[in-house]
């Protein structure tokens, strides 16, 4: 997987085109046979819009939300896709300009307005945004598609239309939760989020959500904190995008990029700032590592410690013999790998992103082991006895255990990104293989499955292809861990080929087994699941 594959023709550009939604589902033309168990719809989230009018998007994370769904029956597939109708959406079309402040664009008063009003709503405060483009989870019957404010909101899985806006701080002490919940399965939800309590005081609340009573009431009414986690700096929280889960813990890895409360809360409305605007790196911290028990909500007083990294997505966490052990996908350093999301970098010729790529952050998957019953005797010493990893842990005399990881897979600007695994079998357990998209200089361009075991990689790669995160779903009757298939959309803009088309690949050892095309280009999609019919 060390080669780089050169994209001269900068295909994936596509990814970053505005589309329009549909009215109803198109059929998919299918090459070689999809498994006849495989039944369902697998739904994703992205941005579809890149421009409202004149106006621009500036940053991946910006564009309109667009629901997509690849429906499977009997072998055969069909594909829809709507806009999410968010007040963001909606204000943005009836208005013909961005309204609302995205991730990395800011909106401006509406010039109609005279000075005095547009002075008056600076001081309203900062209209939060609704977009929800990043993922689209379940909470009892119900589907919600997220971004990462308080904001989510309820769809209707199978026709697409949007049913309703919620506001997560209506029930629950939160300013804003991630879009990577945990879901068990029994259907109980945990999730992250951040709260700006009273004078100032920070912290990062783990909320739970129950599954459906047989009250039927909608579980989100019945939401709790379970636990607090401490900030390191009180008024600059870390930027938190998922955190890890097992059956007795919940883990939280404290990064050292930064959110200014101060510019959050003031500056923006006033200076014409966005969410970019208010992130900063501290370059002195490393990364603390924060554990919790699930059960009883305790937070351990243990002081991890390592050097610094980005972390936006946790592969999975496991308990073993008095460690957890905690698979992350990492980018080395302090700086905000964001700050390499701008649309102007991602649309750039090949030879322009590469040369781009090479400044940032480089990726890297790591395993983290953190040892639980500490004995101030093994001062010195790296006190990790599992035999199968190299990552060790050291108490120091000043009671910090300093932790040092074993590196699972590691290629120059070559990330192995939007982890997925067997998660319904082996979230939170001993597993052996994780799913990934390979970034090649931010670049989508190859599948990858990873032994967390023995660090072999086997690769899915077409040329001109620029395929989605991977998502497993298992053979009904699974054996190995790895029984399934992985599904992604492929983007593929090349000469004499469909557009775009839906891939299915043997988890085993991802050769082909069939893809459906469509007449339609489909641009990025982040996250999503498989919603078995």
């Amino acid at each position: 997987m060390s080669n780089v594959v050169e994209h001269p023709a900068s295909g994936y550009k596509k990814l970053y085109d505005t589309v329009e939604e549909f009215s109803s589902p198109i059929i998919a033309h299918v090459t070689g046979r999809i498994p006849i168990w495989l039944t369902g719809s697998l739904l994703r989230c992205g941005p579809g819009l890149f421009e409202v009018g004149s106006e621009q998007y500036y940053h991946l994370f910006d564009g309109q939300a667009l629901l997509h769904k690849f429906d499977f029956i009997e072998g055969q597939v069909t594909y829809h896709r709507r806009f999410i109708q968010t007040d963001a959406y909606v204000r943005a079309m009836t208005e013909k300009r961005i309204v609302i402040t995205e991730f990395g664009t800011f909106a401006y008063p509406d010039p109609c307005k005279n000075i005095f009003s547009r002075f008056f709503s600076y001081f309203k405060g900062v209209e939060v945004t609704d977009n929800a483009l990043v993922n689209v989870y379940p909470v009892g019957e119900d589907f919600y598609a997220c971004t990462e404010t308080n904001y989510i909101t309820k769809v209707n899985p199978d026709t697409l239309e949007t049913v309703k806006k919620v506001d997560l701080s209506n029930y629950i002490s939160v300013n804003g939760v991630t879009a990577h919940p945990h879901i068990e399965n029994d259907g109980t939800l945990y999730n992250i989020g951040n709260s700006f309590g009273k004078a100032f005081s920070f912290a990062y609340n783990i909320i739970k959500i129950p599954p459906l009573q047989a009250d039927k009431e909608d579980p989100i009414t019945k939401a709790e904190i379970v636990v607090q986690f401490p900030c390191s700096d009180r008024f600059k929280p870390s930027y938190v995008h998922s955190f890890g889960l097992s059956p007795n813990y919940i883990v939280f890895v404290e990064q050292p990029v930064k959110i200014n409360l101060i510019k959050f809360l003031s500056s923006w409305t006033i200076w014409g700032n966005n969410y970019m605007g208010c992130f900063e790196s501290n370059e002195t911290m490393g990364v603390w590592i924060h554990v919790a028990e699930k059960q009883t909500g305790e937070y351990l007083n243990l002081k991890y410690r390592t050097s610094a990294f980005n972390i936006f997505h946790h592969i999975n966490t496991f308990e073993d013999n008095g460690y957890l052990v905690a698979d992350l996908c990492c980018w080395k350093g302090f700086e905000f790998i964001y700050n390499y999301l701008y649309l102007s970098n991602l649309r750039g010729n090949w030879e322009e992103v590469k040369k781009h790529a090479e400044k940032a952050p480089q990726p890297e998957v790591r395993r983290y082991v953190l040892p639980l019953n500490i004995d101030k005797h093994d001062a010195g010493k790296n006190v990790v006895t599992l035999p199968y990893t190299t990552a060790t842990a050291v108490l120091r005399s000043d009671e910090i255990i300093w932790l040092e990881p074993e590196v699972l897979f590691s290629g120059p600007r070559l990330a192995f990104e939007f982890p997925q695994i067997n998660y319904k079998k082996y979230s939170g357990k001993p597993y052996a293989y994780a799913y990934g998209l390979g970034l090649n200089h931010f670049v989508p361009d190859r599948l990858s499955k990873l032994s967390v075991k023995t660090k072999e990689m086997w690769v899915w790669q077409e040329a001109g292809s620029y395929p989605s995160e991977p998502i497993f779903v298992s053979q009904p009757d699974a054996v190995d861990e790895d029984d399934g298939v992985l599904l992604s959309v492929v983007v593929s803009p090349g000469t004499g080929q469909k557009p775009a088309f839906l891939l299915v690949l043997n988890a085993k050892d991802m050769s082909e087994i069939a893809r459906a095309e469509v007449d339609t280009n489909i641009p990025v999609t982040f996250h999503g699941l498989f919603k078995k019919a």
